[in-house]
Order: structure tokens, then C-alpha cells, then sequence
């Protein structure tokens, strides 16, 4: 895989190919472990299962404290009951469309044994049912008779995708967070010296921002920065004959910044704060049009007396779903973007709120 960047791409390849639904991080959080803790000034896991990590800054007097977050979890299934000869009845876990799950290859559990999302084949199907999707209820994961003892009822599983490079983007997936947190890594073995970085690698974001709840609480930034991905629908042909006016990022524009979700209205001052350092460093950023989806900024601007937030995301096409693509550009502007802010970033920037 071609390494002829300014970041670590082995670090995104280990971090997508590892399993981590919801509730069940325990792989990522080691793996970010052993990449942080030479650092880190401080390192912590609460009763929830959130990362904390602390890099103290050097400069003397009061620091600002600047929290920067990213989830460790992505959408995936829990098998839910055993049938006979290797099948199990599951459930979701996190946002998919069923549409995506027929005949799908997936790992299961911590040894990642492999399966395959059974269906009946085509030309055993009645003719009324060949257009439709297959319910949920009526999918099995068939992990073969000989590896039954090696999943149980609970355990979690994820769509079997390895992350290869083509060209200039990365197809893979758990995309939605991983490229968060291998940036959030790579600042912290940057971390800047005049701010005191208060990392926090979430859980359970896709089941309800419930790690960032308790992150946040327990952290008690002065501000934050959230680290995510962004849907691309920015196919240059919405249908036949019409320009494509609704996409909220584009691939290729750099790292976007959110004005407000459906979640969050992100604080004015640090989005005025990212304009000015977009703008005086020339770096690659775009605003994501505000409409659908959240971050875990929804959860932590709402923590204590108000923290304020805002967040960034690289875009990615295809999130959700079985692979998602991405080109390597946005994923380097978005470090690139954060590290100007938090390198630039003083208590200053939050002054009188406007109106």
C-alpha cells in the first residue's frame, strides 16, 4: 500500500479492518492504546468504556482546555439466537438499510470468524418476491456448522471488508469513525504546546451519543472539536438530465466544517475562529450544508453549563453500508485543517458570544 503521505496509512488500515460495534470497542480502544501511550500525559478509561487521554501543554498560567473527540464504534449486527447448522438470527446495530445486507460476507465476534449473510438463491425465489428486499427476520448469519463453537449469542458482528487502496481514494469500512480517531491519534503525537489537549476516543456513538455524554461531563472542556465523516452524495448527476444541486459535502474539497446539524447549531465563534485559519494558512476546507444526520458535538455542547462546539468531518461516500470510499486528499486536509486550529487556538477566540 502506498505510503507517499503525511500520515501514517498502515494506522488507518489496522484501525478499519478491526471490529468494534457499539458496546463492544474493546479491540479499537487497545489498538489506540498502544499507539498513544508513549504521548500522553495521562491516560484513563471510564466506567463507560470512553478513551480519555490528556496531553498537558507547557506554557505557564492557565491553559485553555480543549477537548477533541472522535468514536471508536461503528454500525454492525448482534447475533440475537442460535438455529440449527451454524445460522443465527441477529439484529442491528447502529443505522443499515436492510437493502444492504442480503449475501453480505461478515466476521463475527473477537476472533472475527468469517460469514455470510444467508438468502434464498434467485432462481429457488417466487417471481413476486425477486424485486423486493429480504426482511430482516427472514436473514440469517451462517457461519457454517463447523465454526459454531466459536460464536455465541451476543457476540457482534461486522461487514467483512479489508481496506485496499485504488488510485487516489480508500475503500473499506468502519470509515465512520476510524478516519476520526487515526486523526485523533496523530494529533496527540503532535499536540500542540500552548493548550492542554483533552482527547476523548468515545463509545456507543452510533446507538445515541451516549459516550460522549459521560466524556464530556467528566472532562469539562472550554471548548470542543469533534473529528467524524460526513456523507459525500455528490454524484455530478442527481438523475437523468439534473445537475445534482442537494450534496452537503463534496470529495475533494478538503475537510468540512459544520455550521449546524440536526443535533447541533455549532458555536459562531469557533466556526468564524476555523474560517480565519482556513483562510490565512490556504488550507483545503469546505462548510457541510446543514440538514440531516449528528455528531457527538449534539451531546457534548449540552454537558454542564454549555461547552461550546463544533465539528469537523472528512467526506466519504457510501457511509452506513457494506464499503465506503474515500480519497486520501480530504483525509490529509482534514488533519491538516485541525492541527492549524488547535496549533493557533487561544481562550481568546471565545469572547462575547454574538448575536
Amino acid at each position: 500500500m502506498s505510503t507517499d503521505n503525511q500520515f501514517d496509512l498502515s494506522l488507518i488500515e489496522t484501525l478499519s479492518n478491526l471490529s468494534g460495534v457499539s458496546g463492544a470497542e474493546s479491540a479499537v480502544r487497545e489498538r489506540v492504546m498502544k499507539e498513544i501511550k508513549p504521548f500522553a500525559d495521562e491516560i484513563q478509561v471510564d466506567p463507560l468504556g470512553n478513551l480519555l487521554v490528556a496531553c498537558r501543554g507547557e506554557e505557564s498560567g492557565p491553559r485553555m482546555k480543549v477537548m477533541v473527540a472522535a468514536h471508536m464504534d461503528e454500525v454492525g449486527f448482534m447475533l440475537t439466537a442460535e438455529d440449527d447448522d451454524g445460522c443465527y438470527r441477529f439484529a442491528k446495530v447502529g443505522g443499515i438499510s436492510e437493502k444492504y445486507l442480503t449475501g453480505k460476507s461478515v466476521w463475527v465476534g473477537k476472533e472475527q470468524v468469517p460469514g455470510v449473510i444467508g438468502l434464498t438463491p434467485i432462481h429457488l425465489t417466487e417471481k413476486k418476491d425477486r424485486k423486493s428486499f429480504v426482511p430482516l427476520k427472514k436473514l440469517r448469519i451462517d457461519v457454517g456448522a463447523g465454526s459454531a463453537d466459536r460464536v455465541q449469542v451476543g457476540d457482534r458482528a461486522v461487514f467483512a471488508t479489508p481496506l485496499k487502496q485504488v488510485g487516489d481514494s480508500l475503500i473499506g469500512k468502519a470509515f465512520d469513525d476510524r478516519l476520526g480517531v487515526a486523526i485523533l491519534i496523530e494529533l496527540i503525537k503532535r499536540a500542540p504546546k500552548q493548550i492542554d489537549l483533552l482527547a476523548a476516543f468515545t463509545v456507543q456513538e452510533e446507538i445515541g451519543l451516549r459516550g460522549a455524554h459521560v466524556a464530556a461531563y467528566k472532562l469539562n472542556p472550554d471548548c470542543s472539536i469533534v473529528l467524524d465523516t460526513t456523507p459525500a452524495r455528490d454524484f455530478p448527476v442527481w438523475e437523468e438530465g439534473v445537475e445534482n444541486a442537494f450534496y452537503n459535502t463534496r470529495l475533494g474539497k478538503g475537510a468540512a466544517v459544520y455550521t449546524a446539524d440536526s443535533g447541533t447549531i455549532s458555536d459562531p465563534r469557533l466556526v468564524q475562529y476555523l474560517l480565519r485559519v482556513g483562510e490565512e494558512e490556504d488550507l483545503s476546507f469546505q462548510f457541510r450544508q446543514p440538514g440531516g444526520g449528528r455528531t457527538d458535538a449534539a451531546a457534548i455542547h449540552r454537558q454542564r453549563s454549555g461547552i461550546p462546539s463544533v465539528s469537523i468531518s472528512v467526506p466519504t461516500r457510501y457511509l452506513h453500508s457494506p464499503v465506503s470510499l474515500v480519497r486520501l486528499e480530504d483525509y490529509q486536509a482534514t488533519l491538516n485543517f485541525v492541527e492549524a486550529a488547535l496549533k493557533n487556538m487561544s481562550s481568546d477566540i471565545l469572547g462575547a458570544l454574538g448575536t
